[in-house]
């Protein structure tokens, strides 16, 4: 047996994994060996393995998520599957990319503004100095009020009110290509608005905007819209943001704060997509039976110290078949397992679980006729999309773990 098959310490050396790397993958039933020495524990490998190894090591180094590897691994060598899988790393690899690219953009202008601080102190004019420069930071762009004002109803309903995250009690304005985006979230949920602007090239507008504030600029957009005023101008200098449009001008101080970074959930793929008129989802969630939550808040976010219970709120359980049909669970819970969630779950139905009332508030936003609903797994984010609208705004809900 030992001279045809490989040790693990062999199959590490020749494959390019180290021991413990074989070891991970053999627990987390993604790469395991072709026999283990009942008495010894030892692993050995095939040689038929080495292949898949070498092609194992490859994917670490790529970076490629676990259940990812999983999944190619057990693809026949020329499934499109597999290039399917590849496809998407990539394009996850180049959005990071993006992303580094516009946070390193951030950072040299902090280091910029850090040095020209620091130089306006230690000069002997630094008060004519201060009095003559004009703020650091500075970025201008303008936006059709209607669209501002959608953008801004689209997110406000995620903003969060807990005094414990600041940074979640505004929304962020960042500033993607020829798009503007506003993101909200309060941990539970997500929801990005977008707007088109117009901006000068390689303009930065990363801006977190209080609620307060934001919900000004709302309400300046509104008016302008309806008065036909044309375009609206927000400008951020320094510690300042505004909004101008028809005369009038709203301004306030940004949030110093860093928003959590939202761009990864929003490229999160979906492995179930169904589409249906939106007044069918709402009344049968409006209706339909729900089951009794009770939260444990964490440490972050305390209501009378860490681990205490919060307010019982109301689950939707929503099914959906392998055929792509979806239907909330309407059998009410007792103490003992629910039998429509056990039947649906003996038929292979995706069950997922969120608050019905984040859910309801999800869906009335825009009051679309047609949604769209993503949906990658019982504990993956629920994303909630207008049909034929799947790049503009749209919201995510945390899922709640069943059981």
């Amino acid at each position: 047996m030992e001279s045809v098959m490989r040790s693990i310490g062999q199959l590490a050396r020749e494959s390019g994994l180290t021991v413990s790397a074989l070891r991970f993958y053999d627990g987390a039933g993604v790469f395991g060996p072709a026999w283990v020495d009942p008495q010894t524990g030892y692993r050995w490998y095939a040689p038929a393995q080495l292949a898949d190894a070498r092609l194992l090591c490859r994917l670490r180094r790529i970076g490629l998520p676990l259940a990812e590897i999983r999944l190619l691994l057990a693809a026949p060598s020329d499934a499109q599957s597999a290039h399917q899988v590849l496809d998407t790393h990539l394009r996850r690899l180049e959005d990071g990319l993006a992303d580094a690219r516009r946070e390193l953009s951030q950072v040299r202008t902090l280091i910029d503004q850090r040095e020209h601080s620091m130089t306006t102190i230690n000069s002997a004019d630094s008060a004519d100095s201060a009095d003559s420069a004009a703020p650091l930071g500075g970025a201008r762009l303008t936006v059709a009020p209607a669209d501002l004002v959608a953008a801004l109803a689209a997110v406000r309903f995620a903003v969060s009110a807990e005094p414990v995250a600041p940074m979640l009690g505004g929304i962020l304005f960042d500033l993607d290509g020829e798009l503007l985006r506003l993101v909200a979230t309060d941990r539970y949920r997500l929801a990005v608005g977008s707007a088109p602007v117009r901006a000068a090239a390689r303009t930065e507008f990363n801006v977190l905007v209080p609620a307060a504030l934001a919900d000004r600029f709302g309400a300046l957009a509104a008016q302008a819209d309806a008065a036909g005023s044309g375009e609206l101008t927000l400008t951020v200098e320094g510690a300042s943001v505004a909004a101008e449009a028809g005369g009038r001008r709203v301004a306030g101080e940004r949030l110093d704060l860093d928003f959590p970074d939202y761009r990864s959930l929003t490229r999160l793929r979906p492995t179930h997509r169904v589409e249906l008129p939106a007044s069918t989802l709402r009344r049968a969630v409006a209706d339909g039976a729900t089951r009794p939550y009770t939260p444990t808040r964490t440490p972050e976010a305390p209501a009378q110290g860490a681990g205490t219970r919060a307010a019982e709120v109301p689950v939707t359980v929503l099914a959906v078949s392998r055929d792509g049909v979806l239907r909330v669970i309407e059998t009410e819970p007792g103490t003992a397992p629910d039998p429509a969630e056990t039947a649906a779950a003996a038929d292979g139905d995706l069950l997922v679980a969120v608050n019905q009332e984040f859910l309801l508030e999800a869906l009335a936003v825009g009051t679309p006729d047609q949604l769209v609903l993503e949906l990658g797994g019982a504990v993956s984010p629920l994303a909630i999309r207008a049909a034929g609208q799947e790049t503009e705004n749209f919201s995510m809900l945390m899922p709640i773990r069943l059981g």
